[in-house]
């Protein structure tokens, strides 16, 4: 007869299932439990960067400002990054129709968010996306809406840069009417669809690594040489002979005789 282990569920016991014979119940809430932690903790590491502190203070800082009538937009965070809208209004417009230039009103709304992502700008970037409407542009200075939201996006990025933000944290990128986020059908509609979205990332830019030393300095004339190239050997070593044929000089040439008929 063999030993039992202390602590362990005999076979015989009707808790173990035999071979053959369908596990007990208990297995299938127990199954149901590891699947549901194991999704649990996916979702926390998805959003393990939307965790973030400062990301959080300036999501409740825009969230409060849009409550009280500061700005018109919305504030969103994922797993990317937090992406702020500003959305123009029928008394807001943040451009001239067909134009790239700041309206006051838009500078407005950027001097008060202006604040906001330069706290973020000290540790991530800040992306601004320029959108219009469906309405098809074709000027002199912009062949397409392509363009227009580009120049619009570059705007504003140029407005940052003289509120003292750091130029290698700052894009533009445009994305003309490819990207609605309500259908075009109504002029409310196509206000909503011109807009400027701040994508602020979670993961920076990654930096160029430094350089071990400092980069050698040539001289006017001086070239690196050949990595094969031998040095001259010295003539101290060679024979008598060498040395007086090297000390010589060589004899001048003649000049060759001219050819008749020229």
């Amino acid at each position: 007869m063999r030993g039992r282990v202390k602590g362990m569920i005999p076979e015989d016991d009707k808790r173990v299932s035999p071979m053959g014979e369908p596990a007990p119940p208990w297995m299938v809430n127990y199954a149901d439990l590891m699947t549901e932690m194991v999704c649990f903790f996916v979702i926390l590491y998805a959003l393990s960067a939307a965790l973030n502190k400062d990301m959080q203070k300036a999501q409740q800082e825009v969230q409060d400002m849009i409550k009280e009538g500061k700005m018109s937009g919305q504030v969103a965070m994922d797993k990317e990054g937090m992406r702020i809208t500003l959305e123009e209004q029928s008394q807001i417009a943040f451009f001239e129709s067909g134009k790239a230039d700041l309206t006051d009103q838009m500078r407005v709304q950027m001097d008060k968010l202006a604040p906001v992502l330069r706290k973020l700008s000290e540790k991530h970037d800040i992306i601004v996306e320029g959108h219009t409407d469906n309405i098809p542009i074709a000027t002199k200075q912009y062949a397409s809406n392509w363009e227009l939201s580009s120049a619009r996006a570059t705007s504003v990025v140029k407005f940052l840069l003289g509120s003292d933000f750091k130029p290698k944290r700052l894009a533009a990128v445009g994305y003309g009417e490819n990207h609605p986020i309500v259908p075009n059908d109504s002029e409310t509609s196509r206000r909503k669809n011109r807009r400027v979205v701040f994508f602020i990332k979670n993961n920076p830019y990654p930096e160029a690594s430094p350089a071990t030393g400092p980069p050698a300095v040539l001289k006017p004339g001086e070239g690196a040489p050949a990595a094969d190239a031998q040095p001259p050997a010295p003539l101290e070593n060679a024979p008598a002979e060498e040395i007086q044929a090297a000390e010589e000089p060589l004899p001048a040439e003649e000049p060759a005789p001219a050819e008749e008929g020229q």
